[in-house]
């Protein structure tokens, strides 16, 4: 297979990133992924993950995308594009049939994932994706590659992922008006998961909690199996508002405070050190103990962490997450931040960065924020990769398309 360019691109509720892959390699087990370029810019048209103002996160997605092209010196046209938020809900699925051969084909397969798939979809939802978690062959459990295997009854195991009907066609028109086109839509945690987990810590169990500008994301894998989703409403934002009103700021020098002095834990800055902000109305500047910021940040991470963890109670997996806990997005920047984490959940907690297995620029991408973005372009690598380039419509390929590459790989890597 000739080289071929992937990209990824991550609208968040404040930051639009891109980045840019050169894919090369026949199949999955040769395949390489060398960084081009990357882009981000300021998102002002999103909130809580679903786009408020086309027109805004229009022109982010441009300036990143420019951004990106710029570094790496390639025009690109076809995005994939990561969605997330409330509106994403997950549910399993079976389907049966019956074999009428001396061995299971693979049309045999797609049948049964069709079956699986053929659920009730209301009006104002769309099928996000249809991940085959586990097959049955004669009511044996346990199989993931059914093809060939003698039998008279295939059953699959999907998961179902939906979103609003709403939200994905309003983040297809922002990229669309800002001359590009989506090569698929793919849920964020799945393309968080490819950046910075293992095939052991999906075996053994983990939990990715996507630490987002509008919203938490949580994701539990165990057994290879995707196991439970949640979404939380607050996120870097919520941190942000709670400094514009403990220390009184604008929002952007809010912001700009987090980032630059910000830590997770108050008990790790040295009280005697401050910082600078700017007055409001013509007021002079004044300095602000660090102390004081890091405890309003602590403050509400420790809340939010507190209701990931119930969220993981809740799945009843809590005892079997063998890899622990794995931070990812801007927010898993914060100094301090996994510490912190570790007082809420039971395991080991770490902050997952991407950069594992890749080339080129691979420093530009070493940071939690982009997780999601080079997931979604490890996303696309696989995508070319193992089913080649269909050109797809502007939103994703056919749903027989999807089938069958979700069998080809997704089986293999949950």
């Amino acid at each position: 297979m000739a080289s071929q360019i992937v990209t990824g691109l991550d609208i968040g509720s404040t930051n639009t990133a891109v980045v840019i892959a050169d894919v090369g390699g026949s199949s999955l087990g040769d395949m390489t992924v060398k960084i081009l370029g990357v882009g981000q810019a300021r998102t002002s048209g999103v909130r809580r993950e679903v786009v408020t103002d086309i027109e805004a996160t229009t022109d982010s997605v441009r300036k990143a995308v420019k951004e990106a092209e710029l570094m790496s010196g390639v025009t690109v046209d076809r995005l994939y594009t990561g969605i997330a938020g409330e509106h994403v809900h997950g549910r399993a699925s079976t389907g049966v049939v019956a074999i009428g051969g001396a061995e299971i084909t693979a049309r045999d397969v797609d049948r049964v994932h069709e079956v699986a798939r053929a659920v009730v979809v209301p009006a104002d939802r769309e099928v996000l994706h249809a991940i085959p978690q586990e097959y049955l062959v004669d009511a044996q459990g346990g199989i993931r590659h059914p093809v060939r295997m003698a039998g008279t009854r295939l059953e699959a195991e999907v998961y179902m992922l939906t979103m609003s009907a709403t939200a994905a066609q309003n983040i297809r028109k922002s990229v669309d008006r800002a001359g590009y086109q989506i090569a698929e839509l793919v849920f964020e945690p799945i393309a968080s998961s490819l950046a910075v987990l293992s095939d052991d810590d999906k075996e053994v169990g983990v939990a990715v909690v996507e630490l987002g500008g509008g919203t938490t994301d949580l994701a539990i894998f165990h057994d290879r199996k995707i196991r439970h989703l949640a979404s939380l409403p607050w996120g870097g934002s919520t941190v942000t508002n709670d400094i514009v009103k403990g220390l009184s700021l604008p929002y952007s020098e809010a912001a700009r405070a987090k980032e630059r002095w910000g830590a997770a834990r108050e008990g790790m800055v040295d009280p005697r050190e401050t910082f600078e902000v700017p007055g409001v109305a013509g007021a002079p500047a004044r300095q602000v103990a660090r102390e004081l910021l890091a405890h309003i940040i602590e403050q509400r991470m420790d809340e939010i962490f507190g209701l990931v963890a119930e969220q993981i109670e809740k799945s009843g997996f809590a005892d079997r997450l063998g890899s622990g806990v794995v931070l990812t997005g801007g927010g898993a920047s914060l100094d301090g931040i996994a510490s912190l984490a570790e007082s809420s959940f039971r395991g080991a907690v770490r902050v997952g960065v991407p950069g594992e297995g890749l080339s080129g620029l691979v420093d530009a991408v070493r940071r939690p924020k982009f997780a999601t973005a080079v997931g979604l372009a490890l996303y696309g690598a696989r995508r070319e990769v193992s089913h080649g380039n269909t050109g797809g419509s502007a939103g994703g390929t056919s749903i027989n398309g999807v089938i069958k590459w979700m069998r080809e790989w997704l089986t293999d890597f949950f």
